[in-house]
């Protein structure tokens, strides 16, 4: 059943990736912060509910507005995976 939030693993490897390439602190380690998330969200028993995971996309959708180039593109790719993984949730 892991195999079913891949969408999830992709995302927090992105934005592992974009992390590292990130200058601001604060951004950087938000990132790592939504990184670790997803992670955790991906390996867990039990899969999460749509409020934490439009918690996790309202966030990004923040620190891609506030990036330029390749690094937005980058948290909006791996925004988009979030979101796909978010049409396989059962509920609202």
């Amino acid at each position: 059943m892991a195999d079913d939030r891949s969408d999830l693993r992709t995302a927090a490897e992105t934005l592992s990736d974009v992390r590292d390439s990130i200058s601001d602190d604060e951004t950087a380690d938000r990132l790592g912060s939504f990184a670790d998330q997803l992670r955790s969200m991906a390996d867990a028993d039990r899969g999460p509910d749509h409020g934490r995971l439009d918690r996790v996309m309202h966030g990004l959708r923040e620190i891609s507005s506030a990036l330029e180039g390749e690094e937005s593109v980058h948290v909006e790719s791996a925004r988009e995976e979030v979101r796909s993984y978010r049409e396989t949730v059962e509920g609202v």
